[in-house]
């Protein structure tokens, strides 16, 4: 009995060796796991700004659920603005209206590609196919008016006029502003869109995206597409209207356009940590004392 009982001791024991190669077969087993898991499942996503106080606040972080959309492997190298190749999932159902839904931002309106690459976060507003148009700050859906968030909110007591132009506002050239926007038809994979000189500019930034180029060029009074004239396109993808929910301060699709379907990350799910942002990670223990405890575990709605 005592032979036996040495006999498991000794098999028990590792040597130092041992123990080394076993914590990293562990390690990189925990490492392979978290990556799945957040490749295909959850994702987690940090609110830089304001615009959909107070639904989710600056300091917010949110577990993003990938699975529903469509779960993607990586798209780029943490940390960087190097894109990588990636391939997606089918999906279980695209964003609807009123999702809060966590995207790429595509860039400012006429930029072809983002100067770096962030996730934003809003509210689907309108899905491929629906017209939306905003009247004195109320947004209308195909002609009905829209859900109102139960958290929305308006800094700005005025009003811009309809008619008075933000040349800022999206698409190129639209005599529309925050207040008084539309009607606009969100375009869908498939539909033909004519053109000619009075609309090349709303289009512009859409075709080149979806050629990865600067496709769109006009000579002579002519439109051209890589050097081919035309008077039509054919949309080759899905598009959403984001905005937040604090209408009057937040930079959304009224100002840099459409989010494609192809860029869509997943829907904000839960608030796993909050804190205000503001206090300098050198103040370690006054940063924790501003830790929301009532906003952990919240659900996003």
């Amino acid at each position: 009995m005592k032979q036996n009982k040495n006999m498991k001791k000794t098999k028990e024991e590792k040597t130092p060796k041992q123990k080394s190669i076993e914590f990293i077969k562990n390690l990189l087993f925990a490492l392979v796991a978290a990556l799945l898991i957040k490749s295909f499942l959850i994702e987690t996503s940090r609110v830089p700004t304001g615009s959909m106080e107070t639904t989710i606040k600056v300091g917010d972080f949110l577990f993003v659920n990938k699975f529903i959309y469509g779960s993607s492997s990586p798209r780029n190298i943490p940390f960087t603005n190097i894109a990588l190749p990636y391939f997606q999932l089918p999906a279980i159902s695209d964003p609807d209206k009123g999702d809060i839904v966590v995207f790429e931002y595509p860039g400012d309106r006429d930029q072809l590609v983002p100067t770096e690459i962030s996730n934003y976060v809003k509210r689907c507003i309108a899905t491929p196919g629906d017209t939306i148009e905003i009247k004195n700050k109320v947004v209308f859906i195909n002609g009905v008016e829209g859900p109102i968030p139960s958290h929305i909110q308006y800094l700005d007591p005025r009003v811009a006029p309809s008619g008075v132009a933000d040349y800022g506002i999206f698409p190129k050239g639209a005599q529309w502003n925050k207040d008084n926007y539309g009607p606009y038809i969100i375009p869908k994979a498939g539909d033909v869109i004519d053109l000619d000189m009075s609309n090349i500019e709303w289009w512009r930034t859409i075709i080149d995206r979806e050629h990865n180029d600067r496709v769109v060029n006009v000579k002579n009074g002519k439109i051209l597409i890589n050097e081919v004239e035309v008077n039509s396109y054919t949309i080759q993808k899905d598009y959403f209207f984001m905005m937040g929910d604090n209408r009057d301060d937040s930079a959304d699709s009224r100002y840099w356009g459409l989010v494609a379907r192809d860029r869509v990350v997943g829907e904000a799910l839960m608030i796993y940590w909050s804190w205000d942002p503001s206090i300098s990670f050198s103040s370690i223990f006054k940063l924790l004392g501003t830790v929301r405890v009532n906003r952990i575990a919240k659900i996003v709605r």
